[in-house]
């Protein structure tokens, strides 16, 4: 997949599983994604390359006190993706969850599975049922 910012100041390239995307739903995801639940398509940290730009990070910290790296525009703000901090990579090739919204082939990456849902808006399942305008 390709993907970028919404100002052009960051590109990116990756390979992605289209049976492995999903909605997550808990507090975390609905504060850094500025909506109610956040879209996210897994890639291997190895085939993850940045064409153009490098992001801005910010590290959250989980309640379980291991950090996140949260990747971001620091023009626009575009969210790019999460990753975990390089101190716990290990030997392992991480998987890191790049943000649908920044991926340009979006629309051929539907969801699979839906985690956290117990911190869902409970308004969330209706939107299908809203008014809809072009």
């Amino acid at each position: 997949i390709e993907g970028g910012c919404h100002c052009g100041a960051i590109a990116y390239t990756a390979e992605v599983d289209p049976a492995e995307v999903i909605v997550c739903h808990c507090t975390d995801c609905q504060t850094l994604s500025g909506s109610a639940f956040r879209t996210v398509a897994f890639a291997r940290m190895s085939s993850f390359r940045l064409t153009k730009g490098e992001p801005r990070v910010y590290v959250k910290t989980a309640e379980s006190g291991r950090g996140r790296e949260q990747s971001f525009c620091a023009t626009c703000g575009t969210p790019i993706y999460s990753s975990p901090l390089p101190v716990d990579y290990g030997e392992e090739d991480p998987l890191i969850g790049l943000r649908v919204g920044s991926i340009k082939q979006r629309d051929q990456l539907p969801p699979k599975a839906q985690t956290w849902c117990r911190s869902a808006q409970a308004w969330v399942g209706g939107i299908g049922g809203l008014e809809k305008m072009s």
